[in-house]
């Protein structure tokens, strides 16, 4: 029976991988379904090593199989988890000694298999340790165990062909390469203690057996050939082989019955060549060398090795990926994070604009018959996020929350120090002997970000103050907003001149485009959901383009794949800027040149009229011819009697003016100085003095009645009815001139001055927020 050379397994210590691979995973991996099933895979993983190393293995295929699933899911794993000593330190300890266990069964299969494994060892064992190797798979011993292990399984190929009987010629060539790749293996290793001493002798009994085979099947061929003497002169050389095995080896490997063939054989041989053929035998170095045929190569390693392997952590994509990953939905964050705040920095500036032009308030019906559609807004909004009181809870949690978070980065920043302290201690104690990284190298990062933690709560103290005293300045303002819609509407002062507004051309066309404007809004906020809701899974396209090139450009197919998937939405954001910007051009140009009704010019025109009908009250007031139609005194006024008898005015050409009844005493003029109207003063008009009768009738002697029509001199903007802003961006340095007499966004408010003899009560101030 053939003797082979078996190759023992390597004992290893218990280690737990589901420990650090679990903690890798949930750090890495958002929580949810996907993190528990990489836990549970990472579990799976550490009972497979178990069965495949924990426990002896019974020389048998099965026990093959589960050492081929355990490789397989190595391989697997090996660019998906970094291991390394500052990321996942695994420790994997193995004993360094050899037994008499058996790993391939000596099939030839088997046997190229394991040649190709030592190969495999071979090449990646330096790179893969990046340390001095053990003995036991050490370079110079896997090379020699490669040969070994085809070796044996040429001498497989050999005795199968023996024991078919085929032809000679291919049996003797099976048998010399055999000899060969023993004789190899035997001179690598003859002057390097990497193997046991009992592979040595066995080595060279197993050349000079397969030399002797071939030396006798060749002869027996050389017989079919007539070639006596060479018939003879092989097998002398096949018994000599045979004799060395015997007289060195015999302890290692059994020939007698190789011997015995030879043996007979040679006796036959000779008797024959003496009484009959008197063939001349040659000598050993004359004889024509046995040709080789090599069945055998070390089979290549491919992953999987197992057919039966099944990816626990199949979900779970390489390294390589994981950084490519990241990388793209960085650029993803940046090109929809860019997208959506020029959008809203564009909003943010078109509700600016407006503010300046105080619109729409400026059109909106503030008569008091009810609350304006932007108040409500507001109102529902605070409401809903709870009003004054959940701001107060939140401003008296802030200084709990700082302490808390000052406490838990003081902690770890202490535990920092004492590993620090810890390592440093064990370096001194050690010396060269402590190879692990320093502690300030291995965590220099975390040090790093709890410096920045500490930086951004010093901030925050600072941030928390200014936001108390901005609170405290709109505090009532917004607790105004929390109240009902009938406190809201009493708070609320009523602007009557705004009536006059309602339904003119200019408004109905402001009111369009605002309305327009409104539209380019809410297009902008579908367009900031369709930006955040699109995804797309890159990890097929990055495990496709590694496949194919073996190396990953992120770039160039991050590039690529983002403009097809966002390229027709950020399209759709350039024209609502556009768009956002000719609307704004237009309503300036509407409010400020082409409004013939405009606001201002109502109230301009009601404010001379009530100026008018102030001077008419006077009793020393002079006469007025009569009025036009179109600026007839408005209904509620005094009209002239017709059965009173005329009395001419003093100094008049006028020759009958029917006399007006008596009128109540003037109201009571306080004695401080008397302001004039802004409106009045842009347009050249002064409002009725206040003094005695006798200077009012003297002013009057001098000349003839002033005309109660006079000509606007033309178009200047008085300041709007006090109302309520639903646009206040203080922050925003606008583009565009606000226009006169308008009040600035996030300036004082213009209260106006009350007006001598004005009909209505001046308006109280309405705080804007």
């Amino acid at each position: 029976m053939a003797s082979f050379i078996t190759v023992q397994l390597k004992k290893t210590s218990e280690v737990d991988l589901a420990k650090p691979l679990c903690k890798f995973i949930q750090q890495t991996y958002p929580g949810g379904e996907s993190q528990a099933e990489h836990c549970r895979a990472a579990e799976e993983l550490s009972k497979l090593r178990k069965s495949a190393l924990g426990r002896t293995l019974d020389k048998h295929e099965s026990s093959l199989e589960t050492l081929l699933r355990y490789y397989d899911q190595l391989c697997s794993i090996e660019p998906k988890f970094p291991f390394s000593e500052n990321q996942i330190c695994v420790t994997f300890t193995w004993k360094d000694a050899f037994d008499k266990g058996s790993l391939f069964g000596g099939s030839v299969k088997l046997g190229t298999f394991a040649s190709g494994a030592f190969q495999h060892i071979k090449d990646t064992v330096l790179s893969s340790l990046n340390r001095e190797p053990t003995v036991d798979i050490s370079p110079d011993t896997v090379g020699t165990l490669s040969l070994i292990m085809l070796a044996q399984g040429q001498e497989v190929f050999f005795l199968k062909a023996t024991r078919d009987k085929m032809k000679d010629a291919i049996i003797a060539k099976l048998a010399n390469q055999a000899a060969d790749y023993y004789g190899d293996a035997f001179k690598q290793c003859q002057y390097k203690d990497t193997l046991p001493k009992e592979v040595f002798p066995l080595l060279a009994a197993k050349h000079c057996i397969m030399q002797a085979h071939a030396e006798y099947h060749q002869s027996v061929l050389a017989k079919q050939q007539k070639k006596f003497g060479e018939e003879i002169a092989r097998l002398q050389h096949a018994a000599d082989l045979v004799k060395t095995v015997t007289s060195r080896y015999d302890e290692y490997i059994n020939v007698k019955d190789l011997s015995d063939k030879i043996n007979r054989a040679l006796t036959s041989a000779k008797k024959d060549n003496d009484f009959i053929y008197h063939d001349r035998v040659p000598d050993l170095k004359d004889l024509e060398p046995i040709g080789k045929v090599s069945l055998v190569k070390a089979t290549p390693i491919t992953i999987p090795l197992s057919q039966k392997f099944t990816d626990l952590f199949e979900k779970m994509v390489p390294m390589a990926i994981q950084q490519a990953l990241a990388v793209y939905n960085q650029r993803k964050a940046d090109l929809v994070n860019r997208s959506i705040g020029q959008m809203r920095e564009a909003t943010n500036l078109a509700n600016g604009v407006l503010a300046s032009l105080n619109l729409p308030a400026a059109i909106e019906d503030v008569s008091g018959d009810s609350i304006p559609q932007s108040i409500l807004q507001k109102s529902k909004s605070v409401i809903e996020q709870g009003g004054v009181e959940a701001i107060d809870q939140l401003m008296k949690d802030l200084p709990e929350l700082l302490q808390r978070n000052r406490e838990i980065l003081d902690e770890s920043l202490r535990i920092l120090d004492e590993e620090e302290a810890t390592d440093n201690e064990l370096k001194n104690k050690f010396k060269e002997r402590w190879q692990r990284t320093s502690s300030n190298d291995l965590y220099k990062s975390l040090r790093a970000e709890g410096t920045n933690f500490r930086n951004v709560l010093d901030k925050a103290v600072q941030a928390d103050k200014q936001v108390k005293e901005r609170y405290q300045s709109h505090r009532d303002t917004i607790s105004l907003l929390c109240k009902s819609e009938q406190e809201l509407n009493a708070a609320i002062p009523p602007a009557n001149p705004a009536k006059t507004i309602q339904g003119s051309e200019v408004v109905n066309i402001l009111k369009s485009l605002l309305a327009s404007l409104d539209e380019v809004k809410k297009q902008r906020e579908q367009l900031e959901n369709d930006l955040k809701s699109v995804s797309f899974d890159m990890t097929s396209k990055f495990l496709t383009a590694l496949a194919q090139d073996g190396a990953l450009n992120e770039e160039a197919i991050s590039v690529i794949e983002l403009d097809n998937l966002y390229g027709h939405l950020t399209h759709k954001v350039q024209e609502t800027l556009k768009k956002q910007e000719e609307l704004l051009n237009t309503i300036q140009v509407q409010n400020h040149s082409n409004s013939p009704c405009s606001p201002s010019i109502f109230i301009n025109v009601f404010l001379l009229r009530d100026l008018q009908q102030t001077i008419a009250r006077e009793p020393s007031a002079p006469s007025f011819p009569p009025v036009p139609a179109y600026q007839t005194v408005p209904s509620g006024g005094n009209k002239p009697s017709a059965s009173s008898t005329p009395t001419p005015a003093p100094r008049t050409n006028v020759s009958s003016k029917p006399q007006p009844p008596a009128r109540p005493p003037p109201p009571a003029i306080s004695t401080a100085p008397v302001v004039t109207a802004p409106g009045l003063a842009t347009t050249g008009i002064s409002p009725a003095p206040v003094g005695s009768a006798a200077n009012v009738a003297s002013s009057q002697a001098q000349g003839p009645p002033y005309p109660t029509y006079p000509g606007y001199p033309g178009y200047c903007q008085m300041p709007l009815p006090l109302a309520y802003n639903p646009y206040m961006y203080g922050q925003y340095n606008l583009p565009y001139t606000p226009s006169p007499g308008y009040q600035n966004p996030g300036q004082a408010s213009y209260p106006g001055p009350q007006q001598p003899g004005y009909p209505y009560p001046q308006q109280p101030y309405y705080p804007q927020q």
